[in-house]
């Protein structure tokens, strides 16, 4: 392969590699950069003979002449009552992991902005070009502020009741309800109760859409109570003890929150119930908390690994100047079934 003929001291430059390739600076820019209109067998020799000069790219110099910071954030604002404790931001760091690969082998850096009070302050002087939000709202102070911005959005899991939402990934939320309700239906449950949190995303909507759709289906009657998000396991120990203290003769739990279902799990061994014989407990989301609760808890794998690949992909696709998608479907839930809905034999 072709090597530098540029003295050691001198750093290795696009020109040098432009001729050491013969062909453009154009060329080895698109090339480098997976952009434009390239043949993929220069694309390749380009790239190959950039890593045998020992090519690496001024960034600052390359910042100023595009305009591009070259890397996206990940934000929630997901309360930490609700991602924090045990779970250690848990569902954020599961697609934090991932994001960050998938978007170097981008040649995109991944910056991680936890949901906590100053992290707007944080946002508004944040060089970025992109972003992943996590489940937004639908008036998400977050989605409003990067808009203003201009910065490229793309949601795991649609914007909350907006008509024209932001690009998102499908976590299917509606299939992810049913596999939690026909699994406690499958046990014998006859009087499920729906637990979650009052505030305005998408997959809230969802459940509670599909818990009333399936008690109509099944007639089974309708038992909701919601929970002020901030409140997280406090939260879900207050709405259940409410709750049972209403029906009393609730034999499941359907809490979509990891954090309220722990909460409740509390509150109904409080009540002097068991788990799963009295009551069974199932959530959503397969992370920490479901996993070392005691029973340990049911709960479903959205396969975030799979998730946070798609997102960096469309928003990579978004920030290239490619629009035409504006939505992925994420993979298909599955069940992890556990102690608290699966009596002994």
């Amino acid at each position: 392969m072709p090597r530098s003929s540029a003295p050691p001291s001198r750093r290795i430059t696009i020109r040098d590699v432009a001729k050491a390739a013969g062909v453009s600076l154009t060329t080895v820019s698109h090339a480098l950069n997976d952009r434009g209109v390239v043949d993929p067998l220069t694309r390749a020799k380009v790239k190959q003979i950039a890593a045998d000069m020992g090519y690496r790219p001024n960034v600052r110099a390359q910042r100023l002449r595009s305009g591009a910071a070259n890397s996206i954030a990940l934000v929630s604002s997901m309360p930490f009552a609700v991602s924090g404790g045990v779970s250690r931001l848990g569902f954020m760091m599961e697609v934090a992991g991932i994001a960050a690969e998938a978007a170097m082998r981008r040649g995109l850096a991944l910056v991680f902005v936890p949901p906590l009070e100053n992290a707007q302050a944080f946002l508004e002087g944040l060089d970025i070009d992109g972003a992943i939000l996590l489940e937004p709202m639908t008036d998400d102070p977050n989605v409003r502020l990067l808009q203003e911005r201009g910065v490229a959005l793309v949601s795991i899991g649609r914007q909350g009741g907006v008509a024209d939402s932001i690009p998102f990934i499908d976590l299917q939320s509606t299939a992810t309800a049913h596999l939690l309700l026909n699994h406690l239906w499958e046990q014998g449950r006859r009087r499920i109760a729906l637990v979650q949190s009052s505030a305005a995303r998408d997959s809230y909507a969802s459940h509670k859409k599909a818990y009333e759709n399936f008690a109509a289906a099944h007639a089974m009657p309708v038992r909701y109570m919601q929970v002020e998000e901030s409140l997280g396991e406090a939260g879900g120990f207050d709405a259940c003890t409410r709750l049972l203290a209403q029906y009393p003769d609730t034999d499941a739990l359907c809490v979509p929150v990891d954090a309220f279902a722990v909460g409740a799990l509390a509150a109904v061994q409080q009540a002097g119930l068991r788990v799963p014989q009295d009551v069974m407990i199932a959530t959503r989301y397969d992370g920490l908390r479901a996993r070392t609760a005691e029973p340990a808890l049911t709960a479903v794998d959205l396969h975030l690994e799979q998730v946070a690949t798609l997102a960096v992909e469309l928003l990579f696709e978004h920030l290239s100047g490619d629009k035409s998608r504006q939505s992925a479907l994420g993979p298909k839930p599955e069940l992890r079934a556990r102690a608290s809905t699966q009596l002994d034999d």
